[in-house]
Order: structure tokens, then C-alpha cells, then sequence
């Protein structure tokens, strides 16, 4: 799909106002988006995978990193 034609959605990042208040940076195929947090925003939806892949990384780099800490 070409990139101009490519579905848009909209996600909300969260914000707390202490730990998670910087904007997020996604590039997906060379392209950078920047999105703020805490606001509803447009995106195609290969940026919303992509943040959902990395946040799904995360989750299991800590569920490992707290495996290995309880050995």
C-alpha cells in the first residue's frame, strides 16, 4: 500500500506527567513521526504496530530481566 493511501488511526500515549512525558519518535520505512503524549493522535497503521511491537518487547525484556534476578 502506498504510503499516502496507508489507513490512518488514532492513538493516545500515555502520559503521567513524571516518568512518561517526553514525545516518541517511530520511524517506520525511513519515515519519522514524533507523537506526543497524552493527546489522540492520527498515525498510519504501521506506526501504531510498530509501537505496539516495541512495547510488547519490553514487556518481555523485563519479564526476563525479573527471571533472571529472582535466580
Amino acid at each position: 500500500m502506498n504510503k499516502n493511501t496507508e489507513q490512518k488511526v488514532n492513538i493516545k500515549l500515555f502520559y503521567d506527567g513524571v516518568r512518561y512525558t517526553d514525545d516518541v519518535t517511530v520511524t517506520v520505512n525511513g519515515k519519522s513521526y514524533i507523537i506526543k503524549r497524552g493527546i489522540e493522535v492520527s498515525v498510519p497503521k504501521s506506526v501504531k504496530y510498530a509501537l505496539e511491537s516495541s512495547q510488547l518487547q519490553e514487556r518481555v525484556a523485563q519479564k526476563y530481566i525479573d527471571t533472571v534476578h529472582k535466580a
